[in-house]
């Protein structure tokens, strides 16, 4: 537990499921209050809710598209109109398309760079407005991917998308941090989530994936939160502008962990 978080209020995006779920459940445990967001399932946001309020904290599920402005303004409204304030901004809501890049189109390009990437601009323009019309401190969370730094042939724009993440969230981490706003982003490896669960429920998929990381095995969503709420808390107080790799080692070329090459 972190004290400090206690009655700390954030804003998670994309909080019906995996990641988003397991970060709004930490910050239960952590007794703060949640706006959680969710795009189409309404009761998989409430079961998340539910999940905070059982552990000590306080939730509200809010419907929104965050590749919108207004979006946006409606998670940052209900912050303000549940809770009165906003301390944590966790922009976590992203999709994937597979897909040959010669054969992709140009609407589903831009529906995952909409998510991925404007989103989180979208989501951290509101935060920062917020922190600095009240001159306060505040902390923004972006989820990455080992893909901001892994290639991934056949998902070009989802490795587009947190590329730009990458750098997007050190951008603003160096323009806002004598102001006391920490901006940090999160690259998970091989978690398992629902987006992956038809994935791993394939042995030898599950398998070749492991095969891939260091550590041996896939992670879990709690691991990811537990990464989380380190960097929401004060414990990583002089921590800013970098990517929390949580990842079991997939970012250090595990082709070579038995010493090939």
């Amino acid at each position: 537990m972190y004290t400090d978080l206690n009655k700390k209020v954030a804003v998670i995006t994309g909080g019906s499921k995996g990641i988003g779920t397991a970060i709004s459940k930490r910050f239960g445990q952590e007794h703060m209050s949640v706006v959680i967001n969710y795009n189409s399932d309404a009761v998989g946001a409430q079961k998340a809710a539910d999940e905070v309020e059982a552990n000590g904290g306080k939730a509200v599920i809010v419907q929104a598209n965050v590749a919108t402005e207004e979006g946006n303004k409606a998670l940052l409204d209900a912050a303000l109109d549940n809770f009165g304030d906003l301390d944590v901004w966790v922009n976590n809501a992203g999709m994937e398309i597979k897909s040959p890049t010669h054969e992709l189109s140009l609407d589903d390009w831009n529906k995952v760079i909409s998510i991925d990437q404007t989103g989180v601009f979208l989501g951290s323009k509101t935060a920062l407005t917020y922190f600095k019309a009240q001159n306060k401190p505040g902390n923004i969370i972006n989820m990455s991917s080992v893909h901001e730094q892994i290639p991934w042939p056949t998902f070009s724009s989802y490795a587009a998308a947190k590329g730009g993440v990458k750098l997007f969230t050190k951008t603003i981490a160096m323009e806002y941090a004598k102001e006391g706003i920490r901006v940090n982003a999160i690259g998970p490896g091989a978690i398992n989530t629902p987006i992956n669960a038809k994935k791993f429920a394939d042995k030898a998929q599950y398998d070749q994936t492991v095969s891939m990381v260091p550590m041996d095995r896939i992670g879990t969503p709690e691991e990811v939160a537990a990464g989380a709420a380190w960097l929401a808390s004060s414990e990583s107080s002089y921590v800013t502008g970098i990517t929390l790799f949580i990842d079991g080692g997939m970012t250090l070329y595990p082709a070579f962990k038995d010493g090939q090459g």
